[in-house]
């Protein structure tokens, strides 16, 4: 079996093709922006073009239009392949990043989000989440993180304010999935966004 892992719910974009438990090919690219001209012609690169009997698409949260260039990518290719498609959560990627550096130890995952808030969700050893996806203020994230290892795009920043802990700044990458625990990928490939849209519909139309 091939899976096509896809990640491009943060500033980071990111493809990598696996066979039989292992990794062929990859790339991951620091983009900002872009994410949609870029990520095609990036899965064309892989070997085979990409294809894959499964697809696994990183669901956010991150930026909207990065989760929803992600989702309909994979979404297609799944049609178009007859693939399988499942989804996992952007910061359990990171988490499970964290963890394989530094081993099994609690670890936070603090990504950048929007409106000058952060993404924040806490991780056991195991990997489980034992907190809630939250999109909070930096100065809630700092009161609220208690683990000493920080992971994600402003690790460093939250613990540059809190004053103590071990910061690793990281992107989700998908040539990492395999390093995701059991159980992670999910059947029902929904946006996972973190917060409410910034566009909203007049009271009347609601």
């Amino acid at each position: 079996m091939r899976t096509l892992a896809i990640d491009c719910a943060t500033e980071a974009c990111s493809v990598a093709l696996f066979a039989n438990g292992a990794l062929l090919d990859g790339a991951c690219r620091q983009l900002g922006r872009g994410h949609a001209e870029a990520l095609v012609p990036m899965i064309a690169n892989l070997p085979g073009q990409g294809r894959a009997d499964r697809i696994a698409v990183a669901l956010g949260p991150g930026s909207f239009t990065g989760v929803r260039v992600g989702l309909a990518a994979a979404r297609a290719l799944a049609f178009a392949w007859n693939a399988e498609l499942v989804g996992y959560p952007t910061l359990a990627l990171v988490a499970a990043m964290a963890q394989a550096e530094r081993g099994a130890v609690p670890v936070a995952v603090v990504n950048t989000g929007g409106h000058g808030e952060w993404f924040v969700q806490r991780f056991a050893a195991n990997g489980d989440a034992i907190s809630e996806l939250a999109a909070l203020a930096p100065e809630a994230a700092a009161d609220q993180i208690c683990e000493a290892l920080v992971a994600g795009s402003q690790a460093a920043a939250l613990v540059a304010r809190r004053g103590s802990g071990e910061a690793l700044e990281l992107w989700p990458d998908a040539r990492a999935l395999l390093q995701l625990p059991d159980g992670t990928l999910l059947a029902e490939v929904q946006p996972l966004y973190g917060r409410a849209p910034d566009a909203r519909l007049p009271d009347a139309q609601r």
